[in-house]
């Protein structure tokens, strides 16, 4: 997929999501990189390029990983999952709705943790 479709299918998957409180991307001939941040707090790290076909996202919250996804030509598709992120799970591909939906389902499970009593 090129950089404009992959950049196109993130905003078309992101739109309507109350979580998205503004994103930052930054894009460089072959490769995407930024930050959508998430309302309440936190920030989820995209990575794209499209001459390796490497994908990454990484839900950050209070400074670190706290979960992600990638895909690379070493491990393939793997992620980090949200109660040992440092971890590697080896994972069927995953489209980019699939994603979104999950950074939506682990934001609400951090959002809950967070919540004041």
């Amino acid at each position: 997929m090129d950089v404009g479709k992959f950049i196109r299918d993130l905003f078309a998957n992101l739109a309507g999501k109350r979580f998205v409180d503004d994103y930052h991307l930054q894009v460089e001939v072959f490769l995407v990189k930024g930050k959508i941040e998430l309302k309440d707090d936190g920030f989820l790290k995209v990575y794209y390029n499209e001459r390796t076909g490497t994908l990454a996202f990484a839900l950050i919250n209070e400074e670190k990983r706290v979960w992600g996804i990638d895909r690379d030509n070493l491990r393939g598709w793997h992620c980090h999952p949200f109660d040992e992120p440092e971890s590697h799970q080896t994972i069927t591909a995953q489209s980019l709705l699939d994603i979104i939906n999950e950074v939506e389902f682990i934001w609400r499970r951090i959002t809950r943790l967070n919540a004041k009593p």
